[in-house]
Formats: structure tokens, C-alpha cells, sequence
């Protein structure tokens, strides 16, 4: 493979950060903390007495509408998890507690470029475990008409994921990127989440976006970016596809070793694809940096078969 991290690490100090929830337009903190090897990635929320943890996993993911919702934000769940984790998985980072003090996570200015410099701010720290990956070892597909997307085996993290918009300012799109850190960094972390103004009323009534702004969304009217900045790259709304599909997928629960192609996608298929690879227990194996070797199905701990299908939203 290209590239691949051979010990399990977590973040060497604790950092908050604090924004606004995108939707509910609510102030939002969570604080990142340490921990040790084997806990993976886990939120616990701080304004529910006795809250439970919830790994972030794809089973407990209830809602792909828009966001990537985990377990059910008005008791112990909280939304809008997928840019935090797009972060954690393209840097690396394979354990950690995070703090939430509400229902949805922050949405900083639509990217994670706020939480990889938090990340980066306090540094990494190895632990002396070896890191584990998910192989995939023969394609799994999903189809929803015109949309489609599939993991196949590949010797490293890849992602090719195409867009394709019916309006000009758009259109059809493509990132194509072995997924590193220093390629998330660089060509992925600042692509900013969209939208078209069009589409807003009509997501106030159903109590979305309640809190975007230009501030964190790239807004679209009559075939114009309304940012005064403009767009960060010409082909940032594809970027801003593959951050989520990164994030999305790392609620695989370890890091997976094969090419993630979709066209046409979002957090709906990025779902759809870990319930099908699941469904499927000769699709993939345990493998252990550095020598990748197999660990065995035993120790999969939370990557069990599906309990329901694909269509969760």
C-alpha cells in the first residue's frame, strides 16, 4: 500500500472548540480528549445526566438526511458527526472521547479545517498497539437508480468520488486521491458543505439549516456562488463530497483498505455501502499494521452484520 499508519494513536492533549449547530443554529461545544488504545472514536454528551457513550459506528448511525446522525439526538444521540470525523479519520487519529454539550456538533465554517488545526495544535501521540485495518477483499455495490456506489480491494485508502449537478456552476465533478494525511490536509479539510438558497425555506419547515449562513455553507443562487469569497477551488463541492464520504466510512469503525468510488453519493450511500460490506462476511478481513496480518473475524468487535437494511433515512 502507499501509505499507512502501523500504531494506533490518539490526540496528545485535550482541545475544545465552539461554534454553532448548522441546523438547529444553537451554540455548540465539544472537547476533544485523549484516550487509550482499543476505546476507538466515542461521543458522550455532557448536558445528559448518566449519557452513555456512543461509538461512532455505523450501526448506531439513525438518519443520513442531510447529515450523519448517530443514536438519537434528543436523548443521548447528536448529529452532524460526519466533518469531526472526516477529520479524525484523515489524520489518523484512532482513539478518542469526545465531549458534546448538546445534540449537533459545530459546523465551524463548513469544512474541517477547524478541527484538523485543533488536532494539529495539540499533536498526535502513538501508542504501543498495533493500528488495525478493514481489507476489503472482493467489490461490494450499491445501486439507487441513477446513483451508484461500491468498496473494491485496493493496496492502500482511495477515494473517486463524482458529482454530477444539473446546473451549469456545478455539473459534473470529480475527486479522485489515495487518502493521506497530508492529502486531506492540502486537498480535502477546506472544501465547504453547499447549497442552494432555493432549498432553504423549504429546509427551515422541516427544521433544517436553521443556522447556515456564509459564514459556513457556500450558498448557490441563479447559477452564482454568493460568498463573496467565491469557492475555494473550482471543484470544491466534489471535495466537499469526498470529505464526507470520508468521514462517513470511518464509522466503519477502523480504517479500510480499498477503493470507495460513488457517483451521484452522500451520507445516504456512504451508509448503504457499510451495511451492504457488512451484510457479507467474506468481503473483508481483520488485517494489523505493519505486516497486515489477518486477526480473525472474532475480534471485530461492533463490525457484526447488519441488523437492518440500507434504506435508514
Amino acid at each position: 500500500m502507499t501509505q499507512h499508519i502501523d500504531r494506533q494513536t490518539t490526540i496528545a492533549d485535550q482541545v475544545t472548540l465552539t461554534g454553532i449547530g448548522v441546523h438547529s443554529g444553537k451554540p455548540a461545544s465539544i472537547t476533544l480528549v485523549p484516550a487509550d488504545a482499543g476505546t476507538g472514536i466515542v461521543f458522550q454528551r455532557t448536558d445528559v445526566e448518566n449519557a452513555r457513550e456512543m461509538p461512532a459506528l455505523w450501526k448506531n448511525v439513525t438518519q443520513t438526511s442531510l447529515q450523519t446522525v448517530l443514536g438519537d439526538p434528543s436523548d443521548n444521540g447528536m448529529s452532524t458527526v460526519e466533518h469531526l470525523m472526516a477529520a479524525l479519520s484523515g489524520l489518523g487519529v484512532d482513539n478518542l472521547l469526545i465531549e458534546i454539550d448538546g445534540p449537533e456538533m459545530p459546523i465551524m465554517d463548513g469544512s474541517s479545517a477547524a478541527f484538523v488545526e485543533a488536532i494539529d495544535q495539540v499533536g498526535l501521540k502513538r501508542l504501543d498497539r498495533g493500528r488495525r485495518y478493514l481489507r476489503v477483499k472482493k467489490t461490494v455495490r450499491v445501486d439507487t437508480g441513477s446513483a451508484w456506489c461500491e468498496l473494491q480491494p485496493y493496496n492502500g485508502i482511495h477515494f473517486d468520488i463524482t458529482i454530477d449537478f444539473d446546473t451549469p456552476l456545478i455539473g459534473r465533478q470529480q475527486f479522485a486521491s489515495d487518502m493521506t494525511p497530508d492529502v486531506f490536509r492540502s486537498d480535502l479539510s477546506r472544501a465547504r458543505t453547499f447549497g442552494n438558497v432555493k432549498d432553504v425555506e423549504q429546509l427551515w419547515k422541516m427544521g433544517f439549516a436553521l443556522g447556515s449562513s456564509l459564514e459556513n455553507s457556500v450558498a448557490i443562487a441563479d447559477d452564482k456562488v454568493l460568498n463573496p469569497e467565491g469557492t475555494r477551488w473550482s471543484d470544491e463541492f466534489a471535495r466537499h463530497k469526498a470529505l464526507d464520504a470520508v468521514g462517513d466510512l470511518s464509522l466503519a469503525g477502523l480504517p479500510i483498505l480499498g477503493l470507495y468510488r460513488s457517483y451521484k453519493g452522500g451520507h445516504k450511500m456512504n451508509h448503504a455501502i457499510l451495511v451492504k460490506l457488512f451484510e457479507d462476511k467474506d468481503a473483508f478481513e481483520i488485517v494489523e499494521a505493519p505486516a497486515f496480518r489477518e486477526a480473525g473475524h472474532a475480534e471485530t468487535v461492533g463490525l457484526a452484520a447488519a441488523a437492518f437494511g440500507p434504506d435508514v433515512s
